[in-house]
């Protein structure tokens, strides 16, 4: 039973972040809690990365999140019953008391990040209590609709950032305090993070978190698809009720700063060649021999000076540079800000996908991936030919935000991003 939305608390111009009963797994039923977690559904790169996982535990999280089957009824049919089975079954088991969770990343690399994770009451970004930034795709939003109406859960928190304050109170104070404890779980994944996580019960720290967040604002930094799949999935339910509320990590980035970084394209059926002949006038391309390390070097240097992007998938990287003003002039809508206008996702989808190539963007010619390297070798491995991106600044992905001003779709990739399977929120 949640406590989240069992009453009608009246809404805020602020987060309304809310204690709940985590569904965590249960150590001893499991063999590592690091066998058990996956990078977010959307991370995952199919289908290596997901065979890799279903092999590494007969229980990993990705069981429910990416369910395999030959129909979407079927996939989430079979994710219900088997996340049933493993709460039946003792594999998930809910916490005693409802809290907050103090959230603990590190890595090898000087990576440090806390935050917390709640229920965070739901808004519509006309409200301006949660701004996205990037568009959605409908029919991810059905997809991940479907999976919660089936499992009656929140199976992965989003991740959210705020700006809090230089001193030491509110939320900081009580993560700080709280991490002075022993964790409810350690482990490590083999990503070479460390996750840690505890509990916050105590109904004053509660209050002092709660009071914290209410006048303040936050910018989904991961989990655009989810929280869209959060407010449609709460229409369809009478308030108040637990649907009201969503699962969240919240991170102070003046504390915390994120790294961002970009999501490349895959394009199933456009073989290098075809790709690099259709931008003849359009584009400058330079062909770049070296390992991937410099073509990525050189494309920094390159966005510095206006739109880039590095094309693989033949064996070679290519350097696409200084698009023609005119073909941006007919291409890019002119009624966004200039710093829409100007990002490189614009000009991918706008001018290249939209106008040069012709693609449009559907799964079938399209994929979305994380890694750099996983989208050189897929395209290379398939015929296909990557788009490789540079990152977007965070203030410009803020900057438009606060217009209300989304940026094109799997625009930027915030991390690190929370694991999966550290701890879920049962809606019924």
């Amino acid at each position: 039973m949640n406590t989240a939305g069992t009453a009608d608390v009246p809404a805020r111009m602020g987060l309304d972040l809310t204690p709940f009963r985590g569904l965590r797994y249960d150590p001893d039923r499991v063999g590592s809690l690091s066998a058990v977690t996956s990078p977010p559904y959307d991370v995952v790169v199919r289908p290596d990365g997901l065979h890799h996982l279903e092999s590494a535990d007969p229980h990993n999280i990705v069981r429910l999140i990416l369910p395999q089957a030959p129909t979407p009824g079927i996939r989430n049919e079979q994710a219900a019953d088997t996340l049933h089975r493993w709460v039946s079954e003792g594999v998930l088991r809910t916490d005693s008391r409802p809290g907050l969770y103090v959230y603990e990343q590190r890595d090898d690399e000087g990576m440090f990040q806390r935050g917390v994770i709640g229920a965070l009451r739901l808004s519509e970004p006309s409200e301006g209590v949660v701004l996205p930034h990037e568009d959605v795709m409908p029919h991810v939003v059905a997809d991940r609709a479907a999976l919660m109406r089936a499992t009656s859960a929140n199976l992965e928190p989003l991740l959210l950032t705020y700006r809090g304050d230089d001193a030491v109170s509110g939320t900081t104070a009580v993560i700080e305090r709280t991490a002075k404890h022993p964790p409810l779980l350690s482990t490590t994944t083999e990503d070479g993070f460390s996750h840690r996580l505890w509990a916050v019960t105590h109904e004053a720290d509660l209050a002092e978190v709660h009071a914290d967040l209410a006048g303040r604002q936050a910018l989904i930094a991961d989990g655009h698809h989810r929280w869209a799949t959060y407010l449609r999935v709460r229409g369809e339910h009478p308030s108040p009720s637990p649907w009201d509320y969503g699962l969240v990590l919240l991170v102070d980035t003046v504390r915390h700063p994120l790294r961002v970084r970009a999501i490349h394209r895959l394009l199933h059926r456009l073989p290098v060649p075809e790709a690099l002949a259709a931008l003849d006038g359009a584009f400058r391309v330079r062909r770049l021999d070296g390992p991937l390390s410099e073509a990525l070097s050189a494309l920094s240097v390159a966005t510095a000076e206006g739109n880039a992007f590095l094309l693989a998938g033949d064996g070679s990287f290519h350097l696409v540079d200084r698009p023609s003003p005119d073909l941006l002039a007919r291409t890019i809508p002119p009624d966004p800000p200039q710093a829409w206008r100007t990002l490189d996702a614009t000009v991918l989808h706008a001018t290249l996908l939209d106008h040069v190539w012709r693609i449009p963007d559907v799964p079938e010619h399209i994929a979305y991936i994380h890694d750099t390297a996983a989208t050189v070798a897929k395209a290379e491995r398939d015929g296909g030919t990557a788009v490789l991106m540079h990152p977007v600044r965070e203030e410009v992905v803020r900057e438009l935000a606060s217009q209300g001003v989304t940026m094109p779709r799997k625009s930027t990739s915030f991390g690190p991003k929370p694991a999966s399977g550290l701890v879920l929120r049962a809606l019924l």
